[in-house]
């Protein structure tokens, strides 16, 4: 079960910028939909599980807002950069928390990494340039775009620092519902900010990406955080990159060059074995990814 769910969990979060890039309104917009049409499903959850979001949050507020302030920018700028860049990068690059949130942990506790999580970051250096410097060849846009996403992880990273001590006190469910609530205003403002269009035509992306990347892929991805090991959950994650290349392919025919593909399976690695090397204690995020300590 713990398996399927984690498969089920990776192909699901990685049809998230396929909606964005369909939905027709703004990729800020989009954001905000996401997490306002799943909100109430994830309270609604929460208190039938027997929680108490609002009553167990007492003196959190404060560090809740701030993670959903940092939430709303990651997705926003996530959003953005699909526009701009391929969703195979768009994937990897707005994946980099779960190598950033390590070095913080680093810096933190004043440890060196062990020699397998420095080979795992110095793997995703060297992926990352190669993706960028083929996107900067194609065009100044694509690169942009693969920023926009690199700049989503490092806010998403923020967002994992900030939720610690919320996580410390409530369970995934209602720590996920509480930030899911308090990112909804700054993904409105800065969308009206932006001169986006926020009102859609069409509802069924956005009501897509609610259901199927917020509520399905976070849903089983924190039931599989608890069952199975980082290294499993780190490979389990190669699928989003893969299934994004194969859905920009198909859909907007972005083909994969061989730097493109080198780039890729060094970030891929990277993602395992900053998962599988040291001995980092191991914390399941509020959003269902997990990250190291």
């Amino acid at each position: 079960m713990a398996l399927a769910a984690l498969v089920i969990a990776n192909v699901a979060l990685a049809f998230g910028p396929l909606f964005v890039r369909v939905a027709d309104v703004g990729p800020v917009a989009a954001g905000f939909w996401r997490i306002a049409l799943a909100t109430p499903m994830l309270l609604g959850t929460a208190m039938a599980m027997g929680d108490r979001p609002f009553g167990a949050s007492r003196g959190l507020w404060g560090v809740l807002a701030l993670a959903g302030v940092a939430f709303a920018a990651d997705l926003a700028s996530w959003h953005v950069g699909i526009g701009y860049t391929t969703l195979a990068n768009s994937t990897l690059f707005g994946n980099c928390a779960v190598l950033i949130f390590p070095i913080y942990g680093f810096v933190a506790a004043r440890m060196w990494p062990s020699r397998m999580q420095a080979l795992a970051l110095a793997l995703a250096a060297v992926g990352a340039a190669l993706l960028m410097g083929r996107s900067a060849s194609l065009s100044t846009r694509n690169l942009a775009g693969d920023l926009f996403c690199l700049l989503a992880g490092v806010l998403y990273a923020l967002y994992f620092i900030l939720m610690t001590r919320v996580r410390a006190r409530l369970a995934p469910v209602p720590a996920l519902a509480l930030s899911s609530l308090a990112s909804i205003p700054p993904l409105l403002l800065l969308a009206l900010g932006l001169g986006e269009q926020i009102w859609p035509h069409s509802w069924w992306p956005l009501l897509a990406m609610a259901v199927v990347s917020q509520l399905i892929g976070q849903g089983c991805m924190i039931y599989a955080l608890g069952h199975l090991t980082p290294l499993v959950i780190g490979i389990g994650l190669l699928i989003q990159p893969i299934v994004g290349a194969a859905l920009g392919w198909v859909v907007f025919d972005e083909r994969l060059a061989a730097a493109d593909a080198v780039g890729a399976v060094f970030v891929a690695l990277a993602l395992v074995l900053v998962r599988g090397g040291g001995k980092p204690e191991r914390v399941a995020s509020p959003d269902g990814e997990p990250k190291s300590a």
